[in-house]
């Protein structure tokens, strides 16, 4: 039998619609669109943690497992071709099997179209050779799990292909606790709540994301985020939330579609003051100056909660502090805007 090989690949923020065979075969070297395809029909190409058909369209930020027999070529992916890049990266823990980091808002996490350097596997890549951790096989072992650019926050990433698969398993099973904080515009109804929705690429902008309408619904992923008050002010809420899913900008496309996009993204709208013609002239100033020190969605991934992989009798939890400019912000809020 030949040796299976097992291969993953997130597709870049631009990634043009093409069908998953044309664009494995860019990808990879010593393969036939004929053989792809043939993986394809037997469901050993993951396209989201879904088998898809051979005719998938692959889009932006698309998560791709493809378990070919074969030893392939890997192309620009292979890691011997992501130069080492000495970036600064704060690491929470480090052990013989896995690495935590807090991974700073502004931080792209793997390279794509317009990423091509800067990134944090850059960085990592740079930390393990100087670690002389030189067999590390960054796309094949290492990502399990991403944030977005502009979230800040607790990332883990696998050292060894045995902590990759044991850690992937617990994504998916949905045992690894992942807990944010956010900043939403508006006063939210209640307390506490939960949100689910199947999403979905927004057809008017395929670089965002949406709640699918249900005629749509077979087209989206289904999501769940739960999410708790922590703060009222006069015109942000404060919340804690826990994803029960991990889905592309889930908790900023969840808040959105309750009509309380989170602070500052710019991508949902939260860019503008919420409800400008409530707002006094001198609110409006203190508001503004709130938007200008964080420029960035207020979203922060503040504690991680897993079984470590080789010691399976380890309950792993890790905290990060809240960013600085997100904190100055919060008392601003304290201080100039108290819930009435």
């Amino acid at each position: 039998m030949n040796e299976s090989t097992s291969i993953t690949i997130i597709a870049g923020n631009n990634q043009k619609e093409i069908r998953i065979d044309k664009f494995l075969k860019e990808h990879i070297k010593n393969i036939s669109r004929n053989e792809i395809q043939k993986h394809t029909n037997s469901g050993k190409i993951l396209v989201n943690k879904k088998i898809v058909k051979k005719n998938y369209k692959v889009k932006p930020l698309d998560f791709i497992q493809a378990k070919i027999f074969k030893p392939p070529i890997l192309d620009f992916l292979k890691y011997e071709n992501i130069n080492a890049e000495k970036i600064k990266i704060n690491i929470i823990h480090e052990d013989e099997d896995i690495i935590v980091i807090n991974k700073p808002a502004g931080m792209v996490v793997h390279p794509g179209f317009g990423n091509e350097t800067g990134t944090l596997i850059h960085g990592i890549k740079y930390h393990f050779l100087n670690s002389k951790l030189n067999d590390f096989n960054l796309y094949r072992c290492g990502l399990v799990h991403r944030l977005d650019k502009n979230t800040s926050g607790l990332l883990v990433l696998a050292k060894n292909e045995y902590s990759q698969k044991h850690l992937s398993q617990q994504f998916y099973s949905r045992t690894i606790k992942r807990k944010y904080i956010a900043l939403a515009w508006g006063d939210l109804l209640e307390n506490k709540g939960t949100i689910t929705g199947f999403i979905g690429r927004d057809p008017k902008n395929r670089k965002k994301m949406k709640i699918l309408e249900e005629i749509y619904q077979n087209k989206g992923k289904y999501s769940v985020t739960e999410y708790k008050v922590l703060e009222r002010f006069k015109y942000v809420t404060y919340v804690s939330c826990k994803i029960k899913t991990g889905k592309t900008h889930q908790i900023r496309v969840h808040f959105k579609h309750l009509g309380h996009p989170l602070f500052h993204d710019s991508t949902y709208g939260g860019n503008k003051i919420f409800m400008k013609k409530k707002c006094s002239n001198k609110n409006i100033k203190y508001l503004n100056n709130c938007l200008k020190i964080l420029k960035r969605q207020a979203l922060h991934a503040i504690s991680l909660s897993f079984i470590h992989p080789r010691k399976e009798s380890i309950k792993c939890h890790f905290i990060c502090p809240i960013p600085e400019e997100f904190k100055k912000v919060l008392e601003i809020c304290r201080n100039t805007f108290p819930h009435s």
